[in-house]
């Protein structure tokens, strides 16, 4: 029913600030002004828990990666605890249940990040998995999301452990700096890093998967995990709905959905990690991120685009100035799109549903919009079959 201002300057105390609410908020503001104490869940969480805490943060492949580190330190003799940007229960929930010699792993956003500037506990272990555009319409530059993702590096002490991906340009310059000027132990993982034979055992396709993992094991070696236990869960491991995730096989084509991937960075990964001939549906809500190398991306590695929401139009264009080559169509639902992708497919082809956008324009959440896109292909290949 919306606020009133006396609330936040006159009669709370204490204000706790959703992670989707700016910085800048006014009421928010108000609130500070007054001298009120203005925290959020994920700095009250800092603050009571005694035990150890993994922040991972990043543009993509957060969520793997937190759920990949926790199952790989699972298996040690530590209990250990997921949450923060993932998840349905938070972990303030459960800190009955957690003691000091718990780990926490915390998937955590960019806003979430900015909300533990100035806490004084940093996380024992922070990770980052990439830095590319994301959340411009919020935090306006790519220079500004950098820095608050910096954030959890700044609030570490010198006894903490920084871990960053050595493949990414951002993420090495970081590794430099918080190596040279702080004396804090800092480590660089790829890809290149992961055995042959944990590769072989991993469940998970593609280069940024491997990744992924690279930074799990960094922390799992960290806490002691041994190689043995290690080689068992990551061959155990299930990866997260609606990432790179293989919902159907049917007509000869494989069917992905890649709901979460809502940047062109996320997308083009998803692109880069099959080389089975594809179709790509893509396009959403407009968080004012490029698309030149996304445009790119499909030109060198698709074979059709079907293009939805509000994107529609800008994608195409950047496909045409890419120099197209691929089979362009828009679609005006899931349904629709799902029907164009499976025309443009041979036997052997995979579609991925990778949208490189947020989802608002048309649907709740990447969420919803992954289940109608199960839902639509669920129907798709029933009517395959039947004829």
């Amino acid at each position: 029913g919306g606020h009133i201002p006396g609330d936040f300057s006159t009669w709370a105390d204490v204000v706790i600030v959703n992670p989707a609410v700016p910085p800048d908020n006014e009421f928010v503001q108000l609130a500070r002004d007054a001298g009120k104490v203005v925290t959020s869940q994920m700095e009250i969480f800092f603050n009571l828990f005694g035990g150890q805490i993994v922040g991972i943060t990043g543009a993509n492949g957060k969520s793997t990666t937190a759920a990949l580190t926790a199952h790989l330190l699972a298996v040690s003799d530590r209990k250990v605890f997921l949450g923060g940007n993932i998840g349905n229960r938070p972990l303030l929930t459960l800190l009955d249940q957690m003691g000091d010699d718990d780990i926490a792993v915390l998937e955590i956003s960019s806003f979430q990040a900015e909300q533990l500037e100035g806490c004084p506990r940093g996380c024992d272990v922070s990770v980052i998995t990439n830095l590319t555009a994301n959340h411009l319409d919020r935090h306006g530059t790519f220079a500004q999301y950098c820095r608050a993702k910096e954030i959890l590096f700044a609030g570490q002490n010198p006894s903490c452990l920084s871990i960053f991906c050595a493949e990414d340009e951002v993420c090495r310059s970081w590794h430099e700096k918080y190596k040279s000027e702080t004396g804090r132990e800092c480590v660089l993982y790829s890809a290149d890093d992961v055995d042959a034979s944990l590769a072989e055992r991993f469940p998970l396709c593609g280069g940024m998967n491997l990744s992924n993992l690279a930074a799990g094991l960094a922390v799992a070696r960290h806490y002691g995990t041994s190689e043995d236990r290690i080689a068992e869960a990551v061959g155990s491991f299930q990866g997260l709905a609606n990432r790179l995730e293989l919902v159907a096989e049917f007509g000869g084509v494989r069917w992905y959905d890649d709901s979460i991937a809502t940047t062109p960075a996320s997308a083009i990964a998803a692109l880069e990690a099959f080389d089975e001939g594809k179709v790509i549906i893509a396009g959403g809500y407009d968080k004012g991120l490029p698309f030149d190398e996304f445009g790119k991306a499909i030109a060198s590695r698709a074979k059709g685009a079907v293009l939805i929401g509000k994107t529609a139009d800008k994608i195409a264009t950047a496909i045409e100035l890419a120099g197209g080559g691929v089979e362009v169509i828009g679609a005006e639902s899931m349904g629709q799109a799902v029907e164009k992708a499976f025309s443009l497919c041979a036997g052997g082809d995979v579609v991925l549903m990778s949208p490189a956008c947020a989802s608002y324009d048309m649907f709740v959440n990447y969420k919803q919009r992954g289940e109608v896109f199960r839902q639509e292909v669920s129907l798709l290949r029933a009517k395959v079959e039947s004829s």
